[in-house]
């Protein structure tokens, strides 16, 4: 019996797979539980629009996240430190301030594990920072840190 998946099954195949099992496995584990409904051509035709949606809505949100790159890609957020003598820096500037500034300054709420700064800044001057707005895109911010 031909069954489509409606949830992760161990050992038989993933969500939305079509997968083939035994009539008695089939009504007797994966019908009652409702891990998977019976192929049939009505259910086929509905698992293939579900799929159609599912990608047309990740294209849209890929879009949307190219998008916001670009513009972020223009934009700029300005920290302040405190500076001793010959230009050593007391503290560093974190994702959390930089998250707090751009909400701030710019009214963009990104969240701080998004930006992917490998260390904290310690040093005067200006940074690009990436942020990750999607699983293939990433933009850049440019994070002004100047003297207090």
């Amino acid at each position: 019996m031909k069954v489509i998946l409606l949830e992760d099954v161990k050992s038989l195949g993933k969500k939305g797979e079509i997968v083939n099992v035994s009539d008695g496995y089939a009504r007797n584990m994966i019908l009652p539980k409702k891990l998977g409904m019976e192929a049939t051509p009505k259910n086929l035709n509905d698992l293939k629009l579900q799929k159609a949606n599912a990608d047309k809505i990740a294209q849209e949100n890929l879009e949307a996240a190219q998008a916001f790159a670009k513009d972020l890609a223009t934009k700029e957020i300005i920290l302040t430190l405190k500076v001793g003598e010959g230009g050593r820096t007391f503290g560093s500037v974190s994702t959390k301030e930089i998250s707090e500034a751009c909400k701030e300054q710019l009214d963009l709420d990104i969240d701080k594990k998004k930006l992917q700064l490998p260390s904290p800044i310690r040093n005067l001057g200006v940074t690009q920072v990436p942020v990750r707005l999607h699983p293939k895109v990433t933009g850049t911010l440019k994070v002004w840190v100047k003297e207090a």
